[in-house]
């Protein structure tokens, strides 16, 4: 048996998330349809993090065990002519036995992209979330450093999350302006079920001003639910890049430099 890792970039508004599901309706299903017809078996995925419905990729990874053994050209090239024209492989490469793609993570890095402008535009439906008031970017960049480092993030995960551990490490949150566009990127160890969207949904009640500053300080010091704003819509949502160490990984070079700046 072999080990291979495969990039992997979606567009989440035709599938019901990443995780497999009865109806097959989920871009694991997808992946796995695929290699099954491409390699002449049933081969089970594993990959770097679940995304929900109407959530996006920009270079998820997985990988997969097999006596098949492709050149990496072959395996972009044949599962490609599988797949939904929704969903890609970028690239594949070999790895040893070692590497795990959700395990051997050292970080994980999302970006969450408003439309903050008084019309939903079209063109943005199911590619950026919507949010009409007016925000105060330097107001919602005063209120994330209050969740830098390691916290139990409770009053933001999802009441059906499944991790055992409530605790997670963000290295960093950038957030910042583009025209009518508000682009937040969190880099972090991990993130718990929904834990990206209710911390958006907060930071845009500091934005625009319904909620105080301290606010994010408060919620995250109540270690509750019932105290963070509503989770903000999947739409904005990218998993946007898997850091690993690079004795394990060499991932190639895709044919831009900067997935995300093709959308922007």
């Amino acid at each position: 048996m072999s080990r291979t890792a495969l990039g992997l970039s979606y567009d989440g508004r035709p599938w019901q998330g990443w995780q497999t599901q009865p109806h097959k309706q989920t871009v694991q299903d997808q992946l796995e349809r695929a290699l099954n017809l491409f390699l002449g078996h049933a081969t089970p995925t594993i990959c770097a993090g679940r995304t929900d419905t109407g959530v996006h990729a920009l270079e998820q990874v997985v990988h997969i065990d097999s006596q098949v053994e492709r050149p990496p050209n072959a395996w972009v090239r044949g599962l490609n002519s599988y797949l939904h024209e929704s969903i890609r492989v970028l690239w594949a490469v070999s790895v040893s036995d070692t590497f795990h793609a959700r395990f051997s993570a050292v970080s994980r890095t999302y970006r969450y992209v408003v439309l903050n402008d008084a019309v939903y535009h079209p063109l943005w439906v199911g590619r950026a979330g919507w949010f009409f008031r007016p925000l105060d970017v330097e107001r919602m960049l005063e209120a994330r450093v209050d969740l830098i480092g390691q916290h139990d993030f409770s009053s933001f995960r999802s009441s059906q999350c499944q991790a055992p551990n409530p605790v997670r490490t963000i290295q960093s949150i950038d957030i910042e302006r583009q025209g009518a566009l508000v682009v937040i990127t969190f880099t972090a160890n991990a993130f718990l079920h929904h834990m990206v969207r209710n911390i958006v949904g907060s930071l845009l009640q500091i934005g625009c001003a319904k909620q105080p500053v301290a606010f994010m300080a408060e919620t995250l010091a109540a270690r509750n639910r019932i105290y963070a704003a509503p989770t903000f819509a999947p739409d904005g949502l990218y998993f946007e890049r898997v850091n690993y160490l690079e004795q394990l990984l060499q991932r190639p070079t895709v044919s831009f430099e900067r997935p995300f700046d093709f959308l922007i």
